[in-house]
């Protein structure tokens, strides 16, 4: 009976062990398994859906790039997708607990996330803006007092604000929107008078919105945020291959194509163009590739 026992538990043990390994070795989990779940964005700037399940925009497109990569790495003949929507909430939980592989979504990498994951080379340079009504009157910070300002639920923005100096004695409304869309719609519907938020997520909501030309983006840049695709900790091996994967795309030219596709030329589903050329910060980004956290750059 002992030895039965043993070996019930020298079994459980080798289990136990493999699954532990498989945790901490996502290439291993990949190959075994034949698919990958990325986490994806629902009404982001840089991803979001069609609905029927299609998840589109430059970030998403240029992961599903980085799993083509990783299937040529590994031999496999093919590699299943499999789209996981996260929020600014859930996207570290997931990644963490193993349920996403892979978020290329709009995380910016900072120092407190870099306790509980890892980021990749940063593909896209964000500022922090100030959306408002065209016929506002706001033109930036100071404006600001007095107002009510939405933000998203799990976002960093309205801290940013807080933060800066000129909004110094500013008394503000802070209202928060569940996603990024239904932030915007409230300062579509006059609950919310400025909307805090990416740049490129304050001009892809703009464009996608009933009447474009009603809006406009204002103001300082509250804050310059590195954005990257975010992986469990501590594995060297699948943060390498995802790293060489981004320098492939940097180096051929194909990021470049896939930014001008997705934010300069007319997008789904409304065939409206976002009109956000790249920035230096990003082109500074992809020449320099790093994996450098927020608190490395400097607002001006």
């Amino acid at each position: 009976m002992m030895k039965k026992h043993l070996l019930a538990f020298a079994v459980a043990a080798v289990a136990a062990g493999s699954a532990f390994a498989q945790a901490g070795d996502t290439l291993a989990k990949i190959k075994s398994s034949g698919s990958i779940t990325l986490g994806v964005r629902e009404s982001s700037g840089l991803g979001y859906t069609l609905g029927n399940g299609k998840y589109v925009g430059f970030h998403t497109e240029m992961a599903e790039h980085i799993v083509g990569d990783l299937q040529k790495q590994l031999g496999l003949a093919k590699l299943d997708i499999k789209y996981q929507p996260v929020t600014s909430q859930n996207r570290v939980p997931l990644v963490q607990n193993g349920t996403v592989d892979l978020e290329c979504g709009s995380t910016t990498n900072n120092q407190s996330r870099q306790k509980d994951a890892s980021f990749a080379f940063t593909t896209y340079v964000e500022e922090v803006r100030i959306a408002v009504k065209a016929n506002s009157g706001i033109t930036g910070i100071k404006d600001l007092n007095g107002k009510t300002i939405v933000t998203t639920t799990g976002t960093t923005s309205v801290q940013t604000l807080r933060k800066n100096k000129r909004a110094d004695g500013l008394t503000f409304k802070e209202v928060m929107g569940k996603d990024h869309a239904d932030s915007f719609l409230m300062l579509e519907s006059g609950r919310a008078d400025a909307f805090i938020m990416d740049g490129s997520i304050l001009a892809a909501n703009i464009s996608k919105s009933k009447a474009p030309a009603d809006y406009k983006v204002v103001g300082e840049v509250l804050s310059v945020e590195p954005i990257a695709c975010m992986l469990r900790k501590d594995d060297t091996a699948f943060k390498k291959a995802v790293d060489d994967s981004i320098v492939r795309q940097i180096k051929d030219g194909s990021l470049e194509k896939l930014y001008d596709k997705w934010f300069m030329q007319p997008i789904p589903p409304n065939n409206v163009k976002v009109g956000l050329p790249l920035s230096a910060a990003t082109k500074d980004a992809w020449a320099n590739p790093n994996d450098k956290p927020m608190e490395a750059y400097e607002v001006k």
